[in-house]
C-alpha cells in the first residue's frame, strides 16, 4: 500500500486497545491509573491506556502460573504448539496493516518499514520457531550398560519479557515465540510509549488458540509494572532489551528476590571499520548511512561510531554526506519518508544535547544537526554527522539512541582495533575490507556479537543476536534463544540385571 491518503484514511479509523489482557480477558488497574500514548508525529493523544502496578502483575503472574500448572499448553505435544504458532504467524499476516500502523502511530517509525520489515519479520519469527518444534532431538548420555541417562529440556514456567519501544512488535516476537513454542507462560510488559502492537498480537494469539493465561499483556511504567515484574518471586526468568541502567536493575532485582534467571540485550556503540583497501566505497557509505540512520537512529547496534582509514578519510565523508542527505524525516504515513519522528520530546532533546555537546568539545559538524518541525511537531532530527571525533568525547563513548554519527580517523589496523575495542559496549560491528586475510583477522579480534563483513548490522532468525560487556548476555534468534527458556534436566534410570 504506497498511498499516502490510504495510510491516513486507516490510521484514523484504527481501533486502539487501551486495557491490560490478562487470563484472555481485558483488565483495568485497580487504582484506575492510565497513562498516556501520545504519536509523535502529530504531538497529539492516540489513547489513555491502563497503567498496570504490582496488583495487576500479581494476577497476569498468577493466571501465567496456573496456566503453566494446570493448563494444556506446557503438556501439548510439540507439533500441537507448532500449529498454534503458525496460525498465529499467519494472522499477523493477515493484519499486516493494522499491526504495522499501531507501531507507526506510537513510536513514530515510517509505516513502510513496518509494513516491509517488521510484521513480516515478526510473524516469521513465529512460524521459524513453530517450525522447529517437531526437529529438536533431546539426549541420551553414554553411560554403563545398566543406566539410561537422557538428557532433556524443560520449560522453565513463568517467563517475564519486558521490550523496548524501537521496535515493538519484532522484540516481542524474539522473546514470545521462543518462550511460547518451549512450553512456558508469559507475561509480556511493552514499552509505555508502544502499548498497541503488544495488546492487538496478544488478541490474534488466543484467535491462532494459545490458551487463556499462557500470555498476558501488562502496559504501565518500568518503575512501576517492570519493577514488580523484576521483583515478583514466582517468575523464573526474565527477559529484557532496553539500556545498560534498567538493565541493571534487573540484576539487582533478581538478587532481591527469588534469584531468577535474568538475560539482558542492552545498549550499543557499534563501530563500523572502513579500511583503504574496499573496492565499493560507494556501497560502504551508502551502508553506513543505512546503519546510523534507519528506524531514525533508534537501533541498539545503530552503527553509530564510523572509524575511517586517513588515506580515504576525506574522500568517504563526502560520499556518506551524498547519502545522508537521502534520509531526510518526514510524516511516517507518508510512504516516500525513509525517516520518520524520533519516538518522544524527551527522547528528542537528549538527541539534541549530545549534539550541542559535540559541536562544544571540538567535533566537526558536516551534516545536519538541526531539530525540525513537521506538520507541527517538533520530534523530527535531521540526519548528522560529526568528524573528528576523539575517543574521550562524549559522543564517542555514550549511545545516542538518535541519527547521530561519530567518524573517527585511523592510521593502520591495530589502531582501528584497539579504537574499536576500547568500548564498555559490546554489541555488534562491521568492517570493510576486500583483503580476505584481513577480513577474518579483524573480525577476530572485535569484540562483538555479530561481526558483519563488507555489510552492516547483519541479522537473521537462523543466527544468535546479542552481545558482551555492558551490551548484556544471552541471545536472541536461532535455536540458542531456546537457552533462556529452557533447563536441563537429567534422567537417571538404573536397569536391573
Amino acid at each position: 500500500m504506497n498511498d499516502f491518503n490510504q495510510w491516513k484514511i486507516r490510521a484514523a479509523q484504527l481501533r486502539l486497545r487501551d486495557s491490560a489482557l490478562i487470563d484472555g480477558e481485558p483488565r483495568q488497574a485497580a487504582d484506575g491509573a492510565r497513562l498516556e500514548v501520545v504519536n509523535p508525529a502529530t504531538g497529539k493523544c492516540l489513547a489513555n491506556v491502563v497503567a498496570c502496578a504490582e496488583p495487576e502483575v500479581d494476577l497476569a503472574v498468577s493466571s501465567a502460573r496456573k496456566a503453566f500448572e494446570h493448563g494444556p499448553w506446557a503438556r501439548m505435544a510439540p507439533t500441537e504448539r507448532k500449529a498454534v504458532l503458525l496460525r498465529l504467524s499467519q494472522l499477523m499476516l493477515a493484519h499486516r496493516e493494522e499491526l504495522a500502523l499501531l507501531d507507526s502511530l506510537s513510536m513514530g517509525k515510517p509505516v513502510m518499514d513496518a509494513w516491509n520489515i517488521d510484521v513480516p519479520g515478526a510473524a516469521h519469527v513465529f512460524a521459524w520457531y513453530g517450525e522447529s518444534l517437531d526437529k529438536l532431538y533431546d539426549q541420551v548420555a553414554p553411560s554403563a550398560a545398566n543406566v539410561l541417562a537422557t538428557i532433556t529440556r524443560v520449560p522453565l514456567g513463568v517467563i517475564a519479557a519486558v521490550v523496548p519501544w524501537n521496535f515493538p512488535l519484532d522484540m516481542a516476537a524474539w522473546k514470545l515465540a521462543p518462550a511460547l513454542a518451549a512450553g512456558n507462560s508469559v507475561v509480556l510488559k511493552p514499552a509505555e510509549q508502544s502499548p498497541f502492537s503488544a495488546l492487538r498480537l496478544a488478541e490474534l494469539a488466543l484467535e491462532a488458540g494459545l490458551p487463556a493465561g499462557v500470555l498476558n499483556v501488562v502496559p504501565g511504567l518500568g518503575e512501576q509494572a517492570g519493577r514488580a515484574l523484576g521483583l515478583h518471586p514466582d517468575v523464573d526468568s526474565l527477559v529484557f532489551t532496553g539500556s545498560t541502567e534498567v538493565g541493571k536493575y534487573f540484576m539487582q532485582y533478581s538478587a532481591q528476590s527469588n534469584l531468577k534467571q535474568v538475560w539482558l540485550e542492552c545498549g550499543g556503540k557499534s563501530p563500523n571499520l572502513v579500511f583503504a583497501d574496499c573496492q565499493d566505497l560507494d556501497l560502504a557509505a551508502e551502508k553506513a548511512a543505512f546503519g546510523i540512520f534507519f528506524n531514525q537512529g533508534e537501533v541498539c547496534s545503530a552503527n553509530s561510531r564510523l572509524l575511517v582509514q586517513r588515506s580515504i578519510h576525506d574522500e568517504f565523508v563526502e560520499r556518506l554526506i551524498t547519502q545522508a542527505r537521502l534520509w531526510q524525516p518526514g510524516n511516517p504515513l507518508d510512504p516516500s519518508s525513509r525517516a520518520g519522528a524520533i519516538v518522544d520530546a524527551r527522547q528528542t532533546a537528549r538527541i539534541m544535547h549530545y549534539i550541542q555537546q559535540a559541536s562544544a568539545e571540538g567535533a566537526s559538524l558536516v551534516c545536519g544537526g538541526r531539530q525540525l518541525n513537521v506538520d507541527g511537531s517538533s520530534n523530527f532530527i535531521e540526519p548528522t554527522i560529526f568528524t573528528h571525533v576523539h575517543p574521550a568525547m562524549q559522543l564517542a563513548r555514550e549511545e545516542v539512541f538518535g541519527p547521530v554519527l561519530a567518524i573517527s580517523v585511523f592510521d593502520d589496523e591495530e589502531q582501528a582495533i584497539a579504537m574499536a575495542n576500547e568500548h564498555i559496549y559490546g554489541l555488534a560491528a562491521s568492517l570493510w575490507t576486500d583483503d580476505l586475510n584481513r577480513a577474518h583477522r579483524v573480525a577476530r579480534r572485535l569484540n562483538a556479537g555479530t561481526v558483519s563483513v563488507n555489510t552492516v548490522d547483519a541479522l537473521d532468525v537462523t543466527v544468535p543476536f546479542g552481545g558482551g560487556k555492558q551490551s548484556g548476555f544471552g541471545r536472541d534468534l536461532s535455536l540458542h534463544a531456546f537457552d533462556k527458556y529452557t533447563q536441563l534436566k537429567t534422567t537417571w534410570i538404573q536397569l536391573r540385571s
